[in-house]
């Protein structure tokens, strides 16, 4: 594998994701923004946080496949969430571990989560890119 993922000595651990990793492949895969469409560009689960933020993984994973990919070789995440709040991670976390169990994901690479006003279209509460290094 291209990415090796760990938490240094000296920050804190966190369950969700490693805090570093280590590109060591000779591709860069960079996934645009991806939001709750499925295939159809419908908007899957509008109003629920959870289900958006699952879709969002599985488009990423179908992203990442058609590179020749995988969460496996991700070096970064980040999220981007509507009028996010603290009160919200619930819900994200849901989602995220409905995704990782159908993705068979354990661990996940560094991540960034940024509150947003506004995404593309108001029904989109999450939006999600992805960096990855592959051989």
């Amino acid at each position: 594998m291209a990415i090796t993922l760990l938490n240094p000595s000296g920050l804190p651990e966190i369950d969700a994701y490693r805090q570093v990793s280590i590109g060591t492949g000779s591709k860069l895969v960079f996934v645009a923004g991806q939001v709750a469409w499925d295939a159809d560009g419908i908007t899957v689960g509008e109003g629920d946080l959870a289900t958006q933020v699952e879709r969002c993984y599985l488009n990423i994973a179908t992203a990442l496949a058609a590179a020749g990919a995988s969460f496996d070789d991700v070096a970064k995440l980040t999220v981007y969430v509507v009028d996010w709040t603290p009160d919200k991670m619930p819900l994200f976390v849901e989602g995220a571990a409905r995704a990782f169990a159908e993705l068979g994901l354990t661990p996940v690479p560094p991540g960034t989560l940024l509150g947003v006003a506004a995404l593309d279209v108001p029904e989109h509460l999450v939006e999600m890119e992805a960096v990855a290094v592959i051989d």
